[in-house]
């Protein structure tokens, strides 16, 4: 009789803890959630309007809860209103946001704040830890955003970049970046416009070590610039090897010169 009470104590104990309440939350389970990478010229579309709220309703309408961003200005100038870009965006969206920036100048006229001008990382979860790393350049100054999203328990490490011109510049930088995440652990994400298309020395590099893999690699019509007509596959996202993702989409926007990614991406505890 008692080894029957005690089967029926630690029954019920199993029981309450995988409740649909604690599933709910999130716990005990997979996570899936939807990210984009998304180059966006500054705001200005094809139209060379300058529009943030066009660009907030092709991140909405896509559903995306963790968006890498290239080409995003603070303070910058004229061009995009002087505007806190990153800041601005994530206030359309209700989200949490980093700003990387990677070019530093003086302000420009009666203004009072730096002109900047790098990347910035959108999130509808809490970013618990963030730096932005300069990365060896020649020419223009590069940088990757390097931060840790909890995305309902499950902390992922998510970079975000956009490299050089030169096939060296680039070479030298996807190895810092592959350094950099060889000492975090957990799911990585990593976000970027490298200016290299998937035929490259420096593509397989990032690739060699099996930190990451292309999350798009295999799908058709994957190309993401220029906007009408696209030729060239140089936005990206990776995952590691502990990530499944599916459901990947070029997105048809005429908001920015280059047009977003976006993909499912499922997480394991």
């Amino acid at each position: 009789m008692k080894k029957i009470i005690v089967f029926s104590v630690l029954s019920m104990f199993i029981l309450l803890s995988f409740s649909p309440g604690t599933l709910a939350n999130g716990y005990g389970k997979q996570i899936s959630i939807d990210v984009m990478s998304y180059n966006i010229y500054h705001g200005v579309g094809e139209d060379e309007e300058l529009n943030l709220e066009r660009i907030a309703d092709v991140i909405r309408d896509a559903d995306a809860e963790i968006i890498g961003l290239q080409e995003v200005d603070r303070y910058y100038g004229e061009r995009s209103d002087f505007e806190d870009q990153a800041k601005e965006l994530a206030d359309l969206l209700g989200y949490h946001y980093m700003y990387g920036a990677n070019l530093e100048l003086e302000p420009e006229g009666n203004q009072e704040n730096n002109r900047q001008y790098g990347n910035a990382i959108l999130s509808k979860y809490p970013i618990i830890e963030s730096e932005n790393i300069a990365l060896t350049s020649d020419g223009e100054q590069r940088g990757v955003q390097q931060t840790k999203i909890n995305v309902r328990g499950v902390h992922v490490n998510v970079y975000n970049t956009h490299l050089g011109l030169d096939e060296k510049s680039r070479t030298t930088q996807i190895e810092e970046i592959l350094n950099l995440a060889s000492e975090t652990h957990g799911p990585k994400l990593l976000f970027g416009d490298l200016n290299t298309e998937p035929t490259s020395p420096e593509y397989k590099e990032l690739l060699a070590e099996d930190q990451f893999k292309d999350v798009f690699s295999g799908i058709e019509n994957a190309e993401t610039f220029p906007i009408n007509n696209p030729e060239k596959r140089i936005d990206y996202i990776f995952a590691s090897p502990d990530v499944a993702f599916d459901d990947q989409e070029v997105i048809q926007s005429n908001a920015s010169d280059h047009l977003p990614i976006r993909s499912e991406v499922t997480f394991y505890r």
